[in-house]
Formats: structure tokens, sequence, C-alpha cells
């Protein structure tokens, strides 16, 4: 029995098929296949339920899942741990919001590694519930998210800053009423398995305005890019650190009550990385401090 079989177990697990685990852990399909045979024979018990067209994971095999979750995080943290270095010197796993990642993200993490060179960054993009999932397994050091409604019991969450959403209408549009044209325009959904996509709908039903969805999209860039071209109207979060380049679109105030994201660092409480994730925090904060100076 090897860490990589046991990677492997973990990745079927998470992806409840051979096909998207090989995608996890690099490997073939039949590949994932040999090394489930191997590590049943190491282990001499039976794994998977293979009388189904898909083979599922035993009550056991579930059991050992559980298991091979702490002794893989156990091994990727040997050497932080024994080095005490806080996760400064080795790998550190981030997930990032897509809404992030052509401003805040880049920024933050130039200003981690020029003064952390040897750093070795892996990050990931996803949504907050994916990557709240990913914390929970071990798969992520830490991760930026919008602060979900529930916050699981292991997982530490420290704020960054918060962003009031807005509404975008293409250049050319002469109506300035943001509410008129949420009525009146089509309108481009933020991904509803978000959370921020399900903040903005609340706040779209609690105020009753009744919109004509045209597309759902879970890309800000995207959004902006479908806005520009006049194809429907949104509403997206004012980011606080806003990308080099933006798409022209014309944003709008959605007044006092309009709805605002918490977004922050998470991560599990007593991490063995945790000076790493505590650097990543103070360059997140520092990148959000010198945006918010630059707007005065």
């Amino acid at each position: 029995m090897t860490i990589r079989l046991l990677r492997t177990l973990v990745a079927i697990a998470d992806t409840q098929t051979f096909s998207a685990a090989a995608e996890v852990v690099h490997v073939t399909h039949a590949a994932v296949s040999q090394q489930m045979k191997t590590l049943e024979a190491d282990l001499g018990v039976v794994l998977f339920d293979r009388a189904r067209r898909t083979p599922e994971l035993t009550p056991l095999a579930l059991q050992i899942v559980a298991k091979a979750r702490i002794l893989i995080a156990d091994y990727d943290n040997l050497v932080p741990s024994v080095l005490a270095d806080g996760g400064l010197h080795g790998v550190v796993k981030l997930g990032a919001l897509g809404t992030t990642l052509t401003g805040l993200t880049p920024r933050a993490m130039a200003v981690l590694k020029a003064k952390f060179p040897q750093m070795l960054l892996h990050i990931r993009p996803g949504l907050t519930g994916a990557h709240l999932a990913d914390l929970e397994r071990g798969n992520l050091d830490a991760a930026i998210i919008t602060k979900p409604h529930l916050m699981p019991e292991r997982v530490q969450f420290r704020t960054l800053t918060q962003e009031t959403m807005q509404v975008i209408a293409a250049v050319q549009e002469p109506e300035n009423n943001p509410l008129v044209l949420l009525r009146s325009k089509p309108y481009i959904r933020f991904n509803r398995n978000a959370v921020l996509g399900t903040l903005i709908d609340n706040w779209i039903m609690s105020n009753r305005i009744r919109v004509s969805e045209a597309m759902e999209l879970d890309s800000p860039e995207a959004i902006a890019s479908m806005v520009h071209a006049n194809l429907g109207v949104s509403i997206v979060p004012d980011l606080a650190v806003k990308p080099s380049e933006q798409v022209a679109v014309k944003r709008l105030d959605l007044g006092p009550d309009a709805p605002t994201r918490i977004l922050g660092l998470a991560y599990q409480k007593d991490h063995l990385k945790l000076q790493a994730i505590e650097e990543i925090h103070a360059s997140l904060m520092s990148v959000i401090n010198a945006a918010h100076t630059d707007e005065r």
C-alpha cells in the first residue's frame, strides 16, 4: 500500500467515478482500475461493489477513505511539521473565486512571492461550496471565498472585505434607473450554484423584481462582455480590487439596500501551514488596502 494508491482511492470517493478520478490523479482510467485492484489485494478487503454499472465504494471502503484523508494530510505536512516553518518553504494549495482571478488574487500572490520566493503556490479556481468541501477534505490549505450562511465547524473564516452589488448595462443604454433595467431588459444571471448567485437571487426576490432570464454564467468577465454587447443587464459585485483592464459597461448603484457579499480567507483551524496562511492573508489585505487608498 502506498500514498499514491490512497490518493487515487480518495479521488474516486470525491469524484464518484474512475474516469473523473483518473483526471484528478493524472493517470488513465485503466491505471486507476489496476491501482484499486492492487490496493484491494494489499489490504485484503473488497473496496468496490462491482455489481453496479458504476462501481461504488463499500461501507468498509468509506471508512478507509476517512482514515486515508488523515494519512495523506499527515504525509503532505510531514516536512513542514518537522521544519516548523509553517509552510513558508513548501507547496501551498489555495482556492480562489473566479471573481478574484483577474485582480485580487494575482496581485496578492505577487506580493507574497516577492517576500517568500521559495513558496510554491498551487491556485485552484472554483466556487465557494467546492472550496469548502476541499478544505474539509484537506485538498486545499486555504481558499478565498464568499462567506456562506453556515460555515463548517472545522473551518475558520477571516473577513477580507465587503463588496456591494451593482447593476451593469451597455454603455449606450439610455436608461439609468437600475430597477427599470432589471424589469425591462434580458437578465444575465450569475451562477445560481454560487453563494454570490444565491445572494443576488434572494435580493431580487425580496424586492419582488421579475426578471426575464437570458443566460447564466459564472465568470464576471464573461457577464461583462455579454452586457457590453448589449445582450442584457446583470448584477455583479463592485470588486474591491479591479482588474487591470475592464470591459466598458455602465455601472449603476442599487441604493442603500443593495446586497453585499463578505469576501474572506477560509482554512482549517490548527493547520500546520498556519504561518503561510497568515502571510497569504496579509498579502491579500495589503492589496485590498492599497486599492481602497487609490480610490480615495
